[in-house]
């Protein structure tokens, strides 16, 4: 061996010596042995006892804990004290022990939201020395460390038959479920800054839309609230009848005409419900999102923007949607009693990949939320604006310059206006929602009205026929042929 070799292993073993002198209690002071504690606990030696080891979701760790300590009928919560204790298994830290390696110590936690306003102390690592009936277990509690390659909340069971310890994960699923943190609440996921995986829910407040504040045609609203609502409130009636309870419901149409304002609407409307988000490329979470909704029905799982991944096979080279394929099998996988929906949202329908609505049973209901219409505009001003003073001939007049645009280009006309009479010092009235309209509807805001919805690029329609200011009346939705919702 070099010189040099000498040098490095020399230092090596100084090194080891050097952490494993720094592990020890100071002179004096006696650390409680980890397998002594054991010992006492169980009265038997701990080595050599079968342990059961289960995996759970990351985001699952405040369930995973309540549902532990509820199964117990006393418990002690302990920590340790020794280097490496976190890539070590339960039974290799016992091994350990044994050799002075580990020590009594603090429990570790981490506090975890379970609301959007209440935090909770969870375990990330400690040992639980419970009884249950006769039986004693040791419990090993581990939070995911994604940072370090652990991707899931980990637990092991140490018990003096094999027998206890799997009767202890079995109750385990239906504990969780039970006093799931998550039950009624809106969560959406996120994934880990660490590498691949589900992370830590975001909490978000139920909104608060009254039905008067949903401005749709005649007729839309109402379809909707029976496919979502009114099946939540017939539950039992459907299920003598032998119906099924698991809908798809799909909103599509262009840009800013209320699609997302409806779902917020319907979230109001269902305050036991669970909800899961999905938008983007959180959709990919697909999976633990109906997992989760089946844990906790009744539930709603809301995919935005669904043409995101359900675009044609074409854009893929023929190589297939794997995205989509798993969101139709998770949509098609649950049962038929189970009281989830699944909302849709899309701006381009005639995108859509054609077998999410030809496999029967994905999709129950398809429904256009079109461009408001005259009275649909109208009721937006009223609605955004009621603190305008405006007389019955401007509305008219505006309502007729606002053709072809949208419910966000409404929001946007009347905060414009207000905005015109703040800069002015008066109040906002006729005057201001003209000006706030000239603007908006001026060639040279031709990309500002697209942005909030607006569908033409020029003054023509897709007719050829002329259309004030360049917006146009959009034609969006599901044409006949193209996906095979319309007969």
């Amino acid at each position: 061996m070099a010189e040099g070799d000498d040098e490095v292993a020399e230092f090596a073993r100084l090194f080891r010596g050097f952490l494993e002198r720094m592990q020890q209690p100071p002179s004096g002071i006696a650390r409680e042995n980890l397998r002594e504690r054991l010992m006492v606990f169980l009265e038997v030696e701990p080595e050599g006892l079968p342990v059961v080891a289960a995996d759970f979701p990351s985001f699952d760790l405040p369930n995973v804990q309540l549902a532990i300590e509820s199964w117990f009928d006393s418990f002690e919560l302990i920590g340790l004290i020794g280097m490496d204790r976190g890539h070590l298994s339960l039974a290799e830290l016992l091994d350990h022990a044994a050799g002075q390696r580990f020590g009594i110590g603090a429990v570790d936690y981490q506090r975890i939201s379970i609301d959007v306003d209440e935090e909770m102390d969870c375990v990330s690592f400690g040992i639980y020395l419970g009884r249950q009936g006769d039986d004693r277990y040791v419990a090993l509690l581990r939070a995911a460390n994604p940072q370090y390659g652990r991707m899931s909340v980990m637990l092991e069971i140490l018990a003096t038959t094999r027998e206890a310890g799997e009767r202890f994960l079995g109750a385990l699923p239906e504990l969780i479920r039970e006093r799931n943190v998550f039950r009624g609440k809106v969560v959406s996921f996120e994934g880990h800054e660490f590498g691949h995986g589900v992370g830590p829910f975001r909490l978000h407040p139920r909104p608060g839309i009254a039905r008067e504040d949903v401005v749709l045609p005649e007729g839309v609203l109402e379809r909707v609230e029976r496919e979502v609502i009114g099946i939540a409130e017939h539950r039992e009636a459907l299920l003598r009848a032998g119906q099924h309870l698991r809908r798809g419901i799909l909103l599509y149409g262009p840009p800013g005409t209320g699609k997302t304002h409806t779902v917020r609407y319907l979230l109001s409307r269902l305050p036991e419900f669970t909800v899961v988000l999905l938008a983007g490329t959180s959709i990919m979470y697909i999976s633990q999102a109906c997992s989760l909704a089946r844990k906790l029905q009744p539930a709603l799982v809301v995919l935005e923007d669904c043409d995101l991944i359900a675009e044609s096979r074409d854009h893929m080279m023929g190589m297939g949607n794997p995205l989509l394929f798993q969101v139709l099998n998770e949509m098609d996988g649950l049962a038929e009693e189970a009281d989830v929906a699944f909302l849709l949202t899309t701006n381009r329908a005639d995108i859509l990949e054609p077998a999410l609505a030809q496999r029967p049973g994905r999709v129950d209901l398809a429904v256009e939320v079109p461009l408001p219409d005259a009275d649909s505009r109208a009721r937006l001003l009223a609605l955004y604006g009621p603190q305008l003073e405006l007389s019955p001939e401007v509305v008219d007049e505006i309502v007729t310059e606002t053709e072809g645009t949208t419910a966000s280009f409404a929001k946007e006309l009347v905060r414009r206006a207000v905005l015109l009479a703040a800069e002015n010092g008066t109040e906002a009235g006729d005057a201001e929602i003209k000006a706030a309209a000239a603007e908006l509807l001026s060639a040279r805001d031709v990309l500002t009205r697209r942005l909030l919805g607006g569908t033409a690029d020029s003054a023509t329609d897709d007719a050829g026929e002329a259309t004030p200011w360049g917006v146009g009346p959009a034609r969006p939705g599901i044409h006949p042929g193209s996906v095979g919702w319309e007969q």
